[in-house]
């Protein structure tokens, strides 16, 4: 006889999509027994608690991908979730600084991108409106997106979980899945809160999330490599020097957005991320090294042929995170006032960057079905804008693939 607890749906992760899923699954299949299983006593401890906590706009991404459509729709859907729950948050907008001619014609790009996104009020400025917008920001021209905002990921992920939990879902911390037996049946889950029976699984892990799908006994194409983006706080004497968020026009043979300034929901300047290979998953530190992980993602095939590929620009990343002036040059390109002085050591997150055999850098959001599982195998910014568009799309797909019924 089992000793499991039983469930219809097991989602694994309690990250911001995965609490955003559990709260849609739990409104639309009330009848259907729904859990979280996060391995953390907090929620939204790895990627959703360490972003820069941008509500973005829709700008970057090629049209009709899907982070495209699920980024304007999620925005949307995301504001009015804040506004029904009274959570903060703030469109203090954003310019997109090209600094020499050679950025123009990507300047250009990004504007025909949003444009053909929805991307709402955007337009092409001068140098002139420019300061009126940033005084001390420098550029020849730049790209002005009002709708862009910032908020506290972490609390909107708490206000998923409560919704879920309003709803009759079930959240369980502390609880990491050390082994999965999947068979013919329903799922068994083993965890460190005890085993945990489920029809269905809904894989958000993360950082992990290839991990899960190799432990219920599935071949995948992509492997998650971790890259870690350092941070510095402005220090409160300059921060008059950025009145909202500032970018640079971003390399789009690259899927990072450069060093770049924003201002808090809860107050203060960031300047950052830069994005450096980490030794570890959850490698918020320089020193953090786990060598189970580091042979994980070195023996896929897809490393190697990515690392041939960005080693120049890879290494200019890794100089700057060990040169707090190389940092701050970079930083001079958008606002040349602020000084090496001015940069205080701040957190850093870690992207979880899916990458195929090819080496191939996943650039949208990427949602597999395998039988009785869903599983988020990419999932990078813009997730935590697009969490309710996300949510819903795997509801869908939840919908068709487990039989749910209402």
């Amino acid at each position: 006889m089992s000793t499991s607890k039983q469930y219809d749906v097991a989602i694994i992760g309690g990250g911001i999509l995965g609490t955003a899923t559990a709260m849609k699954l739990t409104a639309a299949y009330p009848s259907q027994r729904i859990i979280v299983l996060e391995k953390e006593q907090e929620l939204a401890s790895h990627q959703t608690g360490h972003n820069s906590g941008v509500i973005h706009s829709g700008l970057y991404y090629r049209p009709g991908s899907y982070k495209a459509t699920l980024c304007v729709q999620g925005g949307n859907e995301l504001r009015a979730f804040c506004d029904r729950h009274g959570i903060a948050y703030n469109l203090i907008g954003k310019v997109v600084v090209a600094t020499d001619e050679s950025e123009l014609q990507p300047l250009q790009t990004l504007y025909e991108r949003g444009a053909a996104n929805g991307v709402e009020s955007l337009a092409m400025i001068g140098p002139e409106h420019l300061k009126e917008i940033e005084p001390y920001a420098s550029g020849i021209k730049a790209l002005h997106c009002p709708r862009t905002g910032i908020i506290d990921y972490r609390e909107v992920t708490q206000a998923y979980a409560r919704e879920m939990q309003e709803q009759g879902g079930d959240l369980v911390m502390g609880a990491q899945v050390t082994r999965i037996r999947a068979a013919d049946g329903p799922v068994d889950i083993e965890t460190t809160q005890g085993n945990f029976e489920a029809k269905h699984i809904i894989n958000c892990a993360g950082l992990y999330a290839d991990r899960i799908v190799r432990m219920m006994g599935l071949r995948s194409n992509v492997r998650i490599i971790p890259f870690r983006g350092e941070y510095y706080q402005i220090a409160e004497a300059k921060h008059y020097l950025v009145n909202g968020l500032i970018y640079p026009v971003p390399n789009p043979l690259f899927p990072f957005l450069g060093v770049h300034y924003t201002r808090m929901i809860h107050g203060g300047v960031e300047a950052g991320p830069n994005a450096v290979l980490a030794l570890a998953r959850e490698g918020y530190t320089k020193g953090k090294l786990r060598p189970g992980e580091v042979w994980d993602y070195i023996t896929h095939p897809g490393f190697w042929r990515m690392t041939r590929k960005y080693w120049k620009t890879g290494m200019g990343e890794l100089y700057r995170s060990f040169s707090k002036k190389a940092f701050t040059r970079a930083l001079q390109k958008l606002v040349p006032e602020i000084r090496e002085e001015d940069l205080v050591p701040a957190g850093a997150g870690v992207r979880a960057q899916a990458v195929d055999r090819t080496g191939f850098l996943l650039d949208d959001f990427s949602i597999i079905e395998t039988g009785n599982a869903i599983h988020v195998q990419n999932a990078p910014s813009p997730a935590a804008t697009s969490s309710l568009a996300i949510a819903q799309h795997i509801t869908n797909l939840a919908a068709k693939s487990f039989n749910l019924t209402p």
